[in-house]
């Protein structure tokens, strides 16, 4: 069992201050006194346990007054007997007893044999000088009270009850037979004998209660000192900085990191009452004086203080919190720093990624974009192709050349027509005529149709290719907006795709306003969703492809659009990850787009989110934007 005074250890390395605080000190008379005491004990036992230190220090106290009685004794006591020498020689027995157990206290290592020794050699040679001073003993028997106390204290109750009970005997028993004139004399001997009893039990109580205080002690002292080694050995082996400041904001204790930075920092060790402020100073420094008030007002201060550290910066995000007292008033502050410049420069290289991955975003959606007008140019192109092929038909199917025949066959008989037009031949031409008569206007009509069917394509492939520069202009900048024409463009720019999977597209606007935001992004969302939204349905019946668009207010000012399909759905244990980028369920597909078009909806102040019932229930996508920008 170690010595309390030597058990506890601080839990990170205290710096000496100029004005340390003062510990109640024992008086410098007690302090010498112990010393001297102390001399007479082994190193092994002032090294060990506080309660056989106090028992040694106890039997050279108890030794020297049973020393100075006996002394006392021979030299005013034993010359008023006629024959002294029997007590001369019990009281050289004693102090022989008494020296031999002083002598083994300064070379055992423990107490008990010494004690045992010691109170044997008071108990026995008490009794024998009482029985022999006859009517003299009652009055020595309240000098053999100390032996009961003695005992008991140095060798507990069931060892010290051994020269009590002796003591006890003789009081009552022995000494009464050898002595007693009369019944009183008995009277007293039981008296001081259940004296003797009494203070023998009272005294192994005390002994008892003071000995079980003084494990309780040693092991709440053992308890807060592996406490305090484990805290510790916490505070020196974490990489974050911790120190202890006073009121002043000087710094009391610190751990390893916090020194090391110290050093790297200022070049020079950490020195007693070294100010905080000099180790992390700020632009304005009356803004330590204003923490360091919020913090004794019991507030806890959290900021992050740039450090150069061998010609490098380092971020601490630093922590300060009160320390209470007993009456709950701070007495110093607590400083628990972190190094983030890792984290910070992962910050900056993640929102440069961020930046990237937006222009690659916008890149993504203008391509989307492009992709979708070049597809709806080249079905508006095949279609001014199949128009213009059939004009082309049409033109060769007009018999030109028979006309030029039968001009020729008249140019040559203009002189005679009369008589040709009565031959056989001639006979022909009329019908012809009429029947060429009637051919001509339906031909006529059915190209101006092909033709005017290619003007209209013209037309369309104009209106994509305008819409899509329109657009385009506005990359990036927050307008109003017209929401239900801006979803009619992105359905125009899929028209031709939803018409050739027979798709049926449902149209249900609600009354919204214009709606501040970044048109472009809003438009890439939608083509997107569209875009799933079509492969979605080619899994479906081609007579039962439908795709609703609402537009709605939402609480709380926003405005909601929903993409509802009846397509192919989505499993319910994909739905949690579904806006997570490189997730996809398509086989050619590379799990980007729903990514991009979640962070888009977040940039723009407002969520994505989807819903599905299951596979083949078909899935609702739902964008939620704030009116106001």
């Amino acid at each position: 069992m170690s010595n309390p005074s030597e058990s506890r250890t601080a839990s990170a390395k205290a710096l000496p201050t100029e004005n340390p605080p003062l510990a109640r000190a024992p008086p410098r008379l007690l302090r010498w006194y112990l010393e001297k005491v102390d001399a007479f004990l082994s190193e092994s036992i002032r090294q060990g346990p506080v309660l056989d230190l106090n028992r040694a220090r106890f039997q050279v106290n108890l030794s020297v007054v049973i020393s100075i009685i006996t002394a006392l004794f021979l030299f005013f006591v034993a010359p008023k007997f006629e024959r002294p020498w029997p007590l001369v020689l019990v009281s050289l027995l004693s102090l022989t007893g008494i020296g031999l157990s002083q002598v083994m206290l300064h070379w055992m290592s423990s107490p008990r044999i010494p004690a045992m020794i010691q109170c044997a050699s008071s108990t026995v040679p008490t009794m024998t000088i009482i029985l022999y001073v006859g009517e003299w003993g009652t009055a020595l028997q309240a000098t053999a009270m100390l032996i009961p106390l003695a005992s008991v204290y140095l060798l507990g109750i069931r060892k010290g009850l051994i020269p009590c009970l002796l003591l006890a005997a003789n009081a009552a028993l022995v000494h009464p037979f050898l002595h007693a004139r009369n019944a009183l004399d008995w009277i007293i001997g039981a008296f001081t004998a259940l004296a003797i009893l009494t203070v023998c039990v009272m005294s192994g109580l005390f002994t008892r209660s003071r000995d079980e205080a003084q494990m309780s002690l040693e092991r709440a002292l053992r308890t807060q000192s592996e406490s305090e080694r484990k805290l510790s050995s916490l505070l020196e082996n974490t990489e974050d900085v911790v120190c202890s400041l006073d009121l002043g904001g000087r710094i009391v204790t610190a751990n390893q990191a916090f020194r090391q930075l110290y050093l790297q920092h200022l070049s020079r060790e950490l020195q007693p009452a070294d100010a905080l402020r000099e180790l992390l100073p700020l632009e304005d420094p009356t803004r330590w004086t204003e923490r360091f008030r919020q913090v004794l007002g019991g507030h806890r201060v959290r900021f992050e203080v740039t450090l150069a550290v061998r010609g490098q910066a380092r971020v601490l995000d630093v922590s300060l919190g009160p320390i209470a007292g007993e009456a709950g008033m701070p007495e110093g502050m607590t400083l628990f720093g972190k190094d983030v410049t890792a984290s910070k420069e992962a910050e900056s290289r993640l929102g440069e990624m961020h930046r990237n991955l937006i222009d690659v975003s916008r890149q993504a959606g203008m391509a989307e974009i492009a992709t979708g007008v070049l597809h709806n140019v080249g079905n508006t192109l095949n279609s001014a192709n199949v128009s213009a092929e059939l004009v082309i038909q049409g033109l060769r199917g007009l018999r030109v050349s028979s006309v030029v025949k039968t001009l020729e066959l008249l140019r040559e008989h203009a002189g005679h027509l009369d008589s040709f037009l009565t031959s056989a031949q001639g006979q022909q031409i009329p019908a012809y005529l009429e029947a060429l008569g009637k051919e001509l206007p339906e031909a006529k009509e059915r190209l101006l149709e092909e033709m005017r069917a290619l003007r209209e394509s013209l037309e369309n492939v104009k209106a994509v290719v305008r819409m899509q520069q329109e657009h385009a202009r506005y990359l990036g900048v927050v307008e109003p907006v017209a929401v239900p024409q801006l979803i009619d463009d992105a359905l125009r720019l899929q028209g031709r795709s939803f018409e050739a999977l027979g798709i049926q597209v449902r149209r249900e606007y609600g009354p919204v306003p214009l709606v501040m935001v970044d048109r472009h992004k809003l438009l890439q969302i939608l083509l997107n969703l569209l875009n799933n939204a079509r492969h979605a349905l080619e899994g479906r019946e081609r007579s039962n492809r439908w795709l609703t668009v609402r537009v709605s207010r939402a609480a709380q000012a926003r405005l909601r659009i929903e993409v509802e399909d009846n397509g192919t759905g989505i499993a319910h244990e994909h739905l949690p990850r579904l806006f997570t980028q490189g997730f996809t369920t398509k086989k050619t597909g590379h799990g980007f787009g729903l990514h991009i078009s979640a962070l888009s909806a977040t940039e723009l102040g407002g969520s994505l989110s989807c819903t599905s019932q299951g596979l083949g229930q078909g899935a609702t996508f739902t964008i939620e934007v704030p009116l106001e920008a």
